[in-house]
């Protein structure tokens, strides 16, 4: 927002994220935010504070952008951070005020929000509550706020406001570029999300069930997927077999999706996600079976990890398919170290009893087995001279297919790909 001109407050309750961010310093890993941030709090258009009274009486426009995860033992999403920010924001509002939702939450929710925000406030119903989610990939993030490819605003169609209008001002530089700007009610703006992200999680999902058929045939998912892909109608992206998808997206937010659709009477509707879900989980199973068949047995194998993070250009290790198939190995009785460029710290927060190496080479040390389980541009540039001298054995599983398989296999390696012969 401070990039498009804006003056802006950020407002967080750790306060160890407001003194990296008041440094200049962004609190975990994405490619580009360091410089936009440092470069708007030099120019004075963006500070950061704890105080909500202080957010309050700086600002008309709020975005609400906390996190939504999975509640324990349930599929259901917690939306505790959610209604803090309006209990304790809208009692402070006194006039005219919009706040923009930007979490990904079930369907209903902005609606109960908005009742609940008018009831709270000084301002009544000249305070009004939108949906505005986003739809910003990690590692990607800082171009897809910049240049997103549609802009999406739910509005109270029972209480028109201005919403619309004030939305169309912070978006100006945006809508003049073009960039399709699409306005709904506040319901049908949640279920945008919501189905983004299913339907990315189904076609993942998709891909990776191909290439369980494909290795029982002896198929190539990887010249399959490039085949399908170009047809218009089904597209290449997303069509990468592997390991499966994870993070702090994904996985949940499908999952809550399922659980909104039951209490709305449609579970019916989604039952295939429940499919789309096990398929994705059954990967990492499938990877901790193929690193066993490549020692014979786990119990005192040699495993090398070759990334952590979910996903490339990120630290993220929530739910990370790397790390689990780390921790699965681990408890079979295999010595793993993992190696990752940024996700280090995380992962050693996270799964502190695994192994950690400081490059590459180091994790691969005396390994029986080299899994590659993130497709970081450093693993996929690896030569299998890089490896020769430092492995116990020359064996390769490819969890993301990132690699030449001929190249390993003419070099002496052992290569595995997933969905691959």
């Amino acid at each position: 927002m401070a990039e498009l001109g804006h003056e802006v407050l950020g407002v967080d309750v750790d306060s160890a994220k407001l003194t990296k961010l008041e440094a200049g310093e962004v609190p975990f890993y994405e490619p580009g935010l360091e410089e936009v941030l440092r470069r708007n709090i030099a120019a004075g258009r963006l500070r950061f504070t704890s105080s909500y009274e202080e957010a309050a009486a700086f600002a008309d426009v709020h975005f609400l952008g906390v996190g939504t995860p999975q509640k324990k033992g349930e599929f259901a999403a917690d939306l505790t951070y959610v209604d803090a920010v309006i209990t304790t924001l809208a009692p402070l509002i006194t006039g005219p005020a919009v706040i923009f939702g930007k979490s990904t939450v079930p369907v209903g929710t902005a609606q109960r929000l908005g009742v609940l925000a008018r009831e709270l406030s000084p301002a009544g119903e000249d305070l009004e509550v939108a949906w505005n989610p986003e739809f910003l990939r990690e590692g990607f993030a800082v171009q897809d706020t910049l240049h997103p490819d549609r802009l999406v605003l739910g509005v109270d169609r029972d209480r028109p406001g201005r919403a619309e209008d004030v939305a169309r001002e912070v978006y100006s530089t945006l809508i003049e570029d073009d960039i399709p700007f699409l306005v709904t009610d506040v319901a049908t703006a949640e279920l945008v999300k919501t189905s983004a992200n299913a339907f990315l999680a189904t076609k993942i999902s998709f891909i990776n069930a191909i290439s369980e058929v494909c290795e029982a045939a002896g198929a190539d998912v990887t010249v399959l997927a490039d085949a399908i892909g170009h047809d218009a109608r089904i597209g290449r992206r997303f069509l990468n077999a592997g390991v499966g998808f994870g993070g702090g997206c994904l996985p949940k937010d499908i999952r809550a999706f399922m659980a909104r659709a039951g209490e709305l009477g449609a579970d019916q509707a989604l039952t295939f996600l429940r499919e789309v879900d096990n398929i994705n989980m059954r990967r990492r199973t499938r990877m901790v079976e193929l690193a066993r068949e490549a020692c014979g047995s786990l119990l005192g194998a040699r495993v090398a990890v070759l990334g952590a993070a979910f996903k490339p250009d990120s630290d993220d290790v929530r739910d990370s398919p790397a790390l689990n198939v780390a921790g699965q190995i681990q408890l079979q009785g295999a010595a793993v170290t993992v190696y990752d460029p940024k996700a280090m710290e995380n992962s050693r927060a996270l799964f502190p009893t695994l192994g950690y190496a400081q490059t590459a080479f180091d994790a691969c040390e005396g390994a029986d087995v080299v899994l590659v389980l993130t497709e970081w541009p450093e693993f996929r540039k690896l030569q299998p001279a890089d490896l020769d001298a430092v492995v116990r054995k020359r064996v390769l599983i490819d969890g993301r297919n990132c690699l030449d398989p001929q190249q390993w296999r003419d070099e002496g390696w052992t290569y595995r790909g997933l969905g691959r012969p």
